[in-house]
């Protein structure tokens, strides 16, 4: 008789990236291209929870926390909320525009301004034709998988000279009316996001658990478990799958992601049980199977540990029904 993990082992395609970068999915993202002439400044203090800026006319500075940078066409900024941040024409120009939660945009004394600058399908800014063309897609809300990436990150990333063929498309997309087209733009942002995440990562913004991919044996234990959750792992059992020692694999994978495995784990079924509460209406007892707990009871004790509210409470603030 063949053995169950054998043919899980078979069957993997070890990829730490994919399980994890599964997590940001847009759904009916905000989408925006923005036709500036000086002079602009736009303070930004919707408090979402990922923005991507992209350059792709003209010239912006960006003022955040640390200070002020210069974007250039092909540049990309990642704003993670919710703290706020300004782009304007120049780090001098006082704000005269603000973006507030739910994308309501005022002027300095809160005068609604969403008409006054709508300029046709997902165009605004204060001119037809002006220098400074920004392309701009918002994350209104980020799984609880997707938290899990991004919360490695700086607050505000400058990627430098961006060449995609995803960036046309999203420019040529943009202002289309066509039917689905909510769908076609979510999934281009979703494209572009996880190029941008995979540049950085292999650079020096990195993960732990996204560093230690390209080990042989603790790839393949991420792998495993981001592929298998519903699986009941151990120590013993995972270090088996790899082909190393009980001892050996546990000393190696946490000294290579930061934390033991079971943690890992525990962390990643977690966040997979709360997005699964958040988008669908499958019973807990559902969830608790899909995520590797044996049972209603032993998923709602280990989602409050962590979550600090319980399944139930936590779907319900999600917006969906509750198993």
């Amino acid at each position: 008789m063949l053995d169950p993990l054998d043919c899980i082992c078979d069957r993997l395609s070890v990829d730490a990236l994919a399980g994890l970068l599964d997590g940001p999915r847009a759904r009916g993202a905000f989408l925006l291209r923005v036709v500036m002439a000086p002079p602009w400044s736009i303070t930004v203090e919707d408090e979402a929870p990922l923005t991507l800026v992209l350059v792709t006319r003209g010239t912006a500075v960006l003022t955040a926390a640390a200070g002020s940078v210069p974007l250039a066409p092909g540049d990309v900024v990642l704003a993670r909320g919710p703290a706020p941040y300004v782009v304007a024409d120049s780090a001098t120009t006082p704000g005269d525009i603000r973006i507030l939660p739910a994308q309501r945009c005022v002027d300095p004394h809160g005068r609604l301004l969403d008409q006054a600058m709508a300029r046709g399908v997902r165009t605004w800014g204060n001119a037809v034709d002006g220098d400074t063309v920004l392309l701009i897609g918002t994350y209104e809300h980020v799984t609880e998988i997707g938290s899990r990436v991004l919360s490695r990150l700086p607050s505000d990333l400058v990627l430098r000279g961006v060449e995609s063929p995803l960036v046309g498309l999203l420019s040529d997309e943009i202002t289309r009316d066509a039917p689905g087209q909510e769908a076609v733009l979510d999934r281009l942002l979703d494209l572009l996001l996880v190029s941008c995440l995979r540049t950085l990562f292999e650079g020096d913004q990195a993960p732990a658990w996204y560093a230690a991919h390209d080990d042989p044996v603790v790839g393949k234990a991420i792998g495993l478990m981001h592929h298998h959750p519903e699986h009941p792992w151990t120590v013993a059992s995972l270090a088996a799958a790899c082909g190393a020692s009980r001892a050996t694999f546990a000393r190696r994978f946490t000294e290579r992601v930061g934390e033991p495995p079971l943690t890992f784990l525990t962390g990643w079924r977690l966040a997979l049980a709360a997005d699964l509460l958040a988008g669908s209406d499958a019973t807990l007892e559902a969830v608790a199977a899909q995520v590797g707990y044996a049972n209603a009871f032993a998923l709602s004790a280990a989602f409050k540990r962590v979550h600090g509210r319980s399944p139930t409470e936590y779907r319900r603030s999600a917006g969906t029904r509750p198993a």
